[in-house]
């Protein structure tokens, strides 16, 4: 009998410990969701026609076209829009995985926040250059 008792005390400390690291982890949320809340990504295009605001989750929250941006053409124009988007939004996405990665570490640390950016931005996570060019 005293072994079983030495078996569930070690069981339930090892579940203790679990639950301690557990809210040590989740400590932080209510700090980590109003920097969130603050994201904010501004990017402009190299011609200064288009500037596009992102926030939090990637939402863009704001677009400023130049009075010059009429004399682009639709379909360059368009071009340049979704480009400049593509950066604000990747680059608020990847600010808000860095807080979230700030904010639980090992345990957030995975591929999803990069496939998310990706997926955002058009490009691998590595990719600096914008999707912009000269003769887009």
């Amino acid at each position: 009998m005293s072994a079983q008792m030495d078996q569930l005390i070690a069981q339930f400390e090892n579940f203790q410990a679990k639950l301690r690291q557990a809210e040590a982890r989740f400590a932080g949320v209510g700090d980590m969701q109003e920097r969130i809340a603050q994201v904010e990504t501004t990017v402009t295009s190299p011609d200064g026609n288009v500037t596009v605001v992102a926030g939090a989750g990637g939402t863009v929250t704001g677009l400023r076209l130049a009075p010059s941006a009429v004399r682009l053409g639709s379909d360059r124009l368009a071009e340049v829009i979704m480009a400049t988007l593509r950066q604000a939004v990747g680059g608020a996405v990847r600010q808000q995985a860095g807080i979230v990665d700030d904010a639980f570490g090992d345990a957030w640390r995975s591929a999803q926040p990069h496939r998310a950016s990706s997926r955002a931005t058009g490009c691998s996570p590595r990719c600096s250059a914008p999707p912009w060019g000269p003769n887009r």
